[in-house]
């Protein structure tokens, strides 16, 4: 009977994998034409959401017969009211909007052109709602970062450096600052280095009251140039711009306030040290008290100031210190409450990120979360119910959920149920939130919530890419962890062949990024990205990926543990992760490659080098070879400088590798990458002929750091999936 049942289920288990077989091959391959010329599964989303004063009603900028509207849409019924800007009407084909704070005003940007990663600059126009008429800044020209004054009277902007002013009723233009010059002073933008690494562009803050703007001043006077040639003229022209590479001289910041009743401007006592970092500033509820951050060169410690406006003398609230560094981007999270008697932060002084509450003199009233485990993003304050609402680790690093507690620390809850990643955009008065969710199976939902998490409406559902991808032979994501030789657990997923056979021998791709926190294993829909490992999965390759030691949302001891020694734990565990899947007896331990784009590319070089052994291919495009190639705030934060630590850099650049190199390396580069720059790949290039091993490099001609514009998408992926088949 036991030898039947038996025979039973082995023919069952037969039976169900050849259905499964049967149903995959019936099902369409993913090609890179879907992929990237037909757009085939692109997702939709909600863009331009504006939460309306009085709390029954949000903003939404949508495209209609070509032109750009903003919509009025409400709340309770999740239906559209009105149209509130109309494009067409307006004559005006703008591509963002905001309202001042009684909404009688809105600021609208047309042809915007991007200068770095955050920066841009557009033509700027205050269009006066209840009459639709418009008035355009600056007479056209070209601006940034233009702001409406909290009065609604008056407009700020960047220009050529330096900092304006325009009256609304007179249309007069005031020039607050008179220095500003190409390479040499900013005011109230950022520097290139700020913006790319402290997350800024906009360098300038109203106050409350609207009668005095804070910024900060670049002096980057002597901060070394960085000479990029363009290619196209007869005679190519040559793009300079401050680039402050590790070691190298840093811009000198300071905070000023301008009084507009005066005129005067006033400098915010900083210290006399002036090899600092000024990256943020903020207004307290007190239109006199200016907040700002200060951090040492080395990032290892975090100061908050606040100073008088009026006088510039300032105070020292908090000060935090580390053996390793101080994130910054792990302590933006500065909020002061309406009362003037506290302010809010986010710090993972404790181990792992968290909501700490103080009173304005700094001394700690509670710390509002804790646990093993991360905020990720402190949504709101709401002061009146007095609650904090959050998105968090708490369930899993590989999943983002939104949580309110009371502002005691009490009364946790979580408001989204459902297994995932959740992206949260709120309501100002902490009634309704949107929801932004989606996991590795299921496409984006966006859906309009009340604050305790009830559904009001879904507002885009994806509806039309499910139905296109119950039409393809996709991959599962299948997550995993494994631990390594030390003992590590790492996390990581795989994707294997729709028609999947365990008896096969599958070639394998990794996929790498590895950066300090950094995190590619994430229960969350994948973009363009994913879908050409989809493209590599449908040709026979099962593509994979492992979240190294020093990535994000697993608390501060492993994200710092690459501390001073970049490259080299993220190396070793991306070995041990290629030794794993080598084990798997679905896997041909000979064909194994790793692939990577800027950290991920510096990862790939590095992997195929010293692990020569494991690793048959590898990929790297747009790689840091060197670190002393890199700007100051990244590197140093995570290297020192190289003057104190000159093995962090060499030990572990690829360039110092070049002679362990036995697989085959294909190696990508944009000539025009502002960010990484093209001399990382020169010198590799340099450093492999030498050692006389031979590779194969492509470069794209002006193409930046994200190598993209016209068919430039496609012919990199096509020339990447062309390798993988010739080469693993």
């Amino acid at each position: 009977m036991i030898k039947s049942l038996k025979k039973t289920s082995m023919l069952l288990l037969v039976l169900i994998s050849t259905a499964s077989l049967l149903q995959a091959q019936a099902l369409k391959k993913v090609t890179l034409e879907d992929v990237f010329k037909k757009g085939t599964f692109s997702q939709k989303s909600v863009y331009g959401i504006n939460w309306m004063k009085d709390g029954q009603f949000y903003s939404s900028l949508v495209n209609r017969a070509g032109s750009p509207m903003v919509v009025k849409i409400n709340l309770a019924t999740g239906e559209e009211e009105a149209v509130l800007l109309d494009g067409r009407a307006l004559g005006v084909k703008f591509t963002s909007y905001s309202f001042n704070t009684d909404e009688s005003k809105a600021l609208i940007a047309s042809d915007v052109e991007s200068i770095y990663r955050r920066s841009s600059k557009g033509i700027f126009y205050v269009v006066d709602m209840p009459t639709g008429e418009k008035q355009q800044l600056a007479d056209g020209e070209k601006i940034s970062y233009a702001t409406l004054s909290p009065d609604n009277n008056k407009v700020a902007f960047v220009k050529d450096n330096d900092l304006f002013m325009v009256d609304l009723s007179s249309n007069e233009m005031t020039q607050i600052t008179q220095d500003g010059k190409w390479n040499k002073i900013i005011n109230g933008a950022a520097d290139w280095v700020y913006e790319e690494e402290f997350s800024m562009a906009q360098a300038f803050k109203w106050s409350p009251d609207g009668k005095k703007i804070a910024f900060i001043r670049f002096d980057e006077t002597n901060v070394p140039e960085f000479n990029m040639q363009l290619w196209g003229p007869l005679y190519p022209a040559d793009y300079r711009f401050k680039y402050p590479k590790a070691g190298e001289k840093n811009a000198e910041v300071s905070i000023h306030v301008y009084d507009l009743t005066s005129g005067n401007i006033q400098k915010m006592d900083a210290g006399s040290e002036t090899d600092i970092y000024l990256p943020r500033i903020y207004w307290t509820q007190d239109p006199n008290q200016l907040a700002f951050i200060r951090l040492n060169r080395l990032q290892n410690q975090l100061d908050l100031f606040h100073a008088n406006a009026n006088t510039g003398e300032s105070k020292l609230i908090i000060s935090e210190k580390s053996e390793t560094y101080v994130d910054l981007n792990y302590n933006d999270n500065l909020q002061y409450l309406s009362d003037g008697k506290s302010f809010i932060r986010t710090s993972e002084q404790d181990g792992f990120k968290h909501i700490y509450h103080h009173a304005m003199d700094g001394s700690l009233i509670k710390q509002v979360t804790s646990g093993d485990w991360e905020v990720t993003e402190l949504v709101g304050v709401d002061e009146k119910g007095k609650k904090i609402y959050f998105v968090s680790t708490e369930v899993s690093p590989l999943e983002r959920n939104f949580y309110v507690v009371d502002l005691n620390g009490k009364n946790k809850k979580s408001l989204t149920p459902l297994s995932g990643t959740h992206r949260i955009n709120m309501s100002p008065d902490h009634r309704f939130f949107i929801d932004y969710f989606s996991t590795t199976e299921i496409p984006q939902k966006v859906v309009l919530c009340e604050a305790n998490g009830t559904p009001v409406k879904t507002l885009e559902e994806n509806e039309a890419l499910e139905q296109t991808l119950k039409g393809f032979a996709l991959g599962k994501k299948e997550f995993f962890t494994f631990p390594t030789v030390d003992g590590t657990s790492l996390n990581g997923y795989m994707i294997k062949p729709a028609d999947f056979d365990p008896n096969k021998k599958y070639p394998v791709l990794m996929y790498v990024y590895g950066g300090p926190g950094s995190q590619n294993v994430l229960n969350s829909w994948g973009g363009t990205r994913d879908f050409w490992h989809q493209a590599l999965v449908a040709e026979g390759y099962i593509v994979a990926c492992v979240d190294n030691r020093g990535t994000g949302a697993r608390g501060r001891d492993f994200k710092h543990s690459t501390y001073a020694n970049l490259g080299k734990l993220e190396t070793i565990d991306q070995i041990e992760g290629a030794k794993y899947f080598a084990k798997q007896s679905f896997v041909d331990p000979g064909r194994i490659g790793i692939w990577g784009w800027s950290y991920g590319g510096y990862m790939s070089s590095l992997s195929l080098m010293i692990g020569n052994d494991v690793f048959k291919t590898a990929i790297a495009v747009a790689p840091v070879t060197t670190w002393r190639y890199y700007d100051t705030i990244y590197t140093e934060r995570y290297l020192q400088t190289p003057q104190l630590n000159p093995a962090g850099y060499d030990d572990n650049s690829p360039i110092t590798h070049v002679n362990k190199l036995k697989g085959n390396f294909l190696l990508i580069h944009g000539t025009g990458d502002d960010n990484v720059h093209f001399q990382n790949t020169v010198d590799l290039v340099d450093a492999l002929i030498t050692a006389d091993k031979q590779f194969e490099t492509f470069y794209y001609p002006n193409r930046n750091h994200g190598i993209y514009g016209g068919n430039t998408t496609w012919h990199l992926y096509s020339q990447m999936t062309d390798f993988l088949k010739r080469k693993l």
